[in-house]
């Protein structure tokens, strides 16, 4: 039964939370602890002794990190909410769900699931001082907005990591059996997007000015990063034979990570970039999906 609810559970859950936006908003204090879990559940189905870094991934964090930096500086100049809107598309790290597209295009698993690791940590560690720099923390000294802003990522992306690998090297057979049931994460990612949609839609409602402009350029420029992350992806991953996990390590994202980002340290407006991220990923995808099986 759930299998058969699983292809509309993102629209479903997109709907209700636009629907039902001040319920939902209620619950976004739950956001950071779906996501450490999510995390969390898929780290101990890793096996950390197999992560080996590659020239391939080595550029697409260059491309990420060093991206998001020079999409920000080339939009800042016309409108800083679209810059920012933009840039979380590009920083916001491997979803922990790639690795499962990976496998149904017949890519590399194993390159998929460490880039993804890589990218999750390295984000950890960037995303703080460039949210100090730029996001709405910046009228505090540096190193004060550093730390507030490092505490609870680093928290949420690097303590999953730590408790995983500590609970698989002293006591294997406990991890396993968290995960096993790495398969929630779908449902609670369901839950997560119907909460930060809510959230996204109360701020669109409760801005002052009824222009959407800015909204819809966002949810285009979001389009764009969106198509050319999988295409760069695919074209770097190809000059290593590794060309599916070079394009879904590059664009398919944690949106609701990058949601909660940017409403958390962003202008709030600026997370229906990764809002829109996430349709334009899932009809990727989903076409991609539909190719490859389509020539078998």
């Amino acid at each position: 039964m759930l299998k058969r609810l699983k292809p509309y559970m993102m629209p479903t859950a997109i709907t209700v939370g636009a629907v039902f936006y001040q319920f939902f908003t209620m619950l976004s204090f739950l956001t950071p602890y779906l996501i450490f879990i999510m995390l969390f559940l898929t780290y101990c189905k890793l096996k950390f002794d197999n992560i080996r870094v590659t020239p391939l991934h080595l550029w697409l964090i260059l491309i990420q990190i060093l991206g998001s930096i020079a999409v920000y500086l080339i939009l800042r100049p016309f409108n800083a909410i679209l810059a920012q809107g933009v840039m979380i598309c590009l920083l916001a790290p491997t979803a922990t769900s790639a690795p499962v597209i990976t496998g149904m295009l017949k890519g590399n698993v194993a390159s998929l699931t460490a880039y993804s690791l890589i990218s999750n940590l390295s984000v950890a560690l960037i995303a703080p001082v460039i949210f100090s720099l730029i996001g709405s923390y910046n009228s505090l000294p540096f190193l004060d907005s550093f730390i507030t802003i490092l505490r609870p990522i680093f928290v949420l992306l690097f303590l999953p990591f730590a408790l995983s690998l500590l609970l698989q090297r002293t006591n294997p057979q406990v991890a396993a059996r968290i995960g096993s049931f790495s398969g929630l994460s779908f449902y609670l990612w369901s839950l997560a997007l119907g909460i930060v949609t809510g959230r996204t839609v109360e701020f669109i409602v409760k801005q002052n000015s009824a222009n959407y402009s800015i909204e819809i350029l966002i949810a285009i420029g979001a389009f764009i990063i969106c198509a050319s992350q999988f295409l760069v992806g695919r074209m770097i991953g190809k000059r290593y034979d590794d060309t599916v996990a070079g394009g879904q390590g590059l664009g398919q994202k944690n949106t609701i990570l990058a949601i909660w980002m940017a409403q958390m340290y962003l202008n709030p407006i600026a997370s229906i970039g990764p809002g829109a991220y996430v349709l334009w990923q899932n009809i990727i995808n989903s076409y991609q999906v539909w190719l490859k099986r389509k020539t078998l």
